[in-house]
């Protein structure tokens, strides 16, 4: 079947699973590089009109769910502020520019493009590489907003069992369970507005956990991972609740790579002493930890 033209399927509204791949399918992506795509999605998705669901990043290829949104949707002034995110302290913001923005950020395509191009001119700089990193241009399947998009969610956030990386979805650090639990969602980058067919009287980080355990425990024919039963049924006599103690066994990376850890004001603090030293320039902002209320980190983990 030849490929359908994007703006055949482009519509406000609409929710996609989008994916892409390393060309050669090489394992390219280590940690700093995932967390740099991490980050990357996060700062576009705070510019372009998009509501993210769910997202895997892997050592070779990486997954999105999401949904492009109305641009009418916001405001004059809205769009200002993502305008200024945007392009910094570019002066003029005029009504066609403003005309522009709104057409170019409600592109899912756009969207796409901006993270691939960024990552890719990233990538290359920093291992002194050229050419094209990503095996030609996404891939992309549209999603009714009922179980089919329950189900690309869990499929991507059950990426890393399937590769064997993790027993459970959430100890991974670049995909979306791992982001809610690990990091506390910061920001609200990801959207858990859930079909509430599928709450069952749950929270929604509650029922989105049991929807995933439950397709990923499902034996596969393809020979591919699932989620061990024993992990299944722990989870289930607990009804897939998180308790404070889980949540800080999968948060203890603030305790051991967060350079510096402590209230708003040590943390600067700190930062002012070494910066000399590391001959870096720019202010480093703290992080806000999410262990417990006022904790802080020099470093995002």
């Amino acid at each position: 079947m030849p490929r359908i033209p994007r703006s055949a399927i482009k519509a406000p509204g609409l929710c996609y699973h989008v994916f892409s791949r390393i060309s050669g399918q090489q394992f390219l992506l280590g940690e700093v590089e995932q967390q740099y795509l991490l980050e990357l999605m996060r700062h576009l998705s705070q510019v372009f009109f998009v509501k993210v669901f769910s997202f895997s990043i892997l050592s070779n290829h990486f997954h999105l769910v999401v949904q492009m949104q109305e641009s009418e949707a916001y405001t004059d002034a809205e769009l200002e502020g993502r305008f200024r995110l945007y392009y910094g302290d570019k002066p003029s913001f005029t009504e066609e520019e403003a005309k522009i923005c709104r057409r170019r950020w409600s592109d899912l395509s756009e969207y796409m493009k901006q993270i691939k191009k960024r990552f890719s001119g990233w990538y290359n700089r920093r291992h002194d590489r050229r050419g094209a990193l990503w095996s030609g241009r996404f891939e992309s399947v549209v999603l009714e907003y009922d179980e089919a998009l329950l189900k690309c969610m869990a499929y991507a956030d059950l990426n890393a069992v399937r590769a064997n990386l993790v027993d459970r979805p959430e100890s991974y650090r670049f995909c979306s369970l791992g982001y809610h639990v690990q990091s506390g969602n910061p920001g609200n980058f990801l959207s858990l507005e859930l079909p509430e067919a599928y709450l069952q009287g749950k929270t929604t980080l509650q029922a989105y956990r049991r929807y995933v355990y439950e397709e990923g425990g499902v034996a596969r024919n393809d020979g591919r991972r699932q989620i061990p039963a024993a992990v299944l049924r722990k989870e289930a006599a607990r009804n897939y609740e998180l308790d404070r103690a889980a949540v800080l066994r999968h948060r203890c990376r603030y305790f051991t790579r967060s350079v510096a850890l402590g209230s708003r004001s040590f943390v600067r603090e700190f930062w002012s002493r070494i910066q000399p030293l590391l001959q870096a320039t720019g202010n480093r902002e703290p992080v806000a930890v999410p262990i417990s209320q006022g904790f802080f980190s020099l470093r995002r983990v």
